[in-house]
């Protein structure tokens, strides 16, 4: 199974701006306000890196879907 898409969930909390997500793995992430996830990234090669900065946002936003699953993964 493979990480195939990821995005901010904001419908319950907004991103701090904390810049954990850029930390853990700025391959995927960026934060120059607010987290954005970049375009074009082959989320399967990072998604131990994924996996962790999804457990370890404070406000919980990080949001993954695996083989194409369209529900949030974590």
């Amino acid at each position: 199974m493979a990480i195939t898409k990821v995005w901010l969930d904001e419908s319950e909390n907004e991103c701090s701006m904390c810049g954990a997500c850029e930390a853990v793995c700025d391959a995927v992430f960026e934060v120059p306000e607010k987290a954005v996830v970049k375009e074009g990234v082959d989320f399967a090669a990072y998604e131990a890196e994924i996996k962790e900065a999804a457990d370890g946002c404070p406000v919980a936003v990080i949001a993954y879907a695996v083989d194409g699953a369209s529900a949030r993964a974590n």
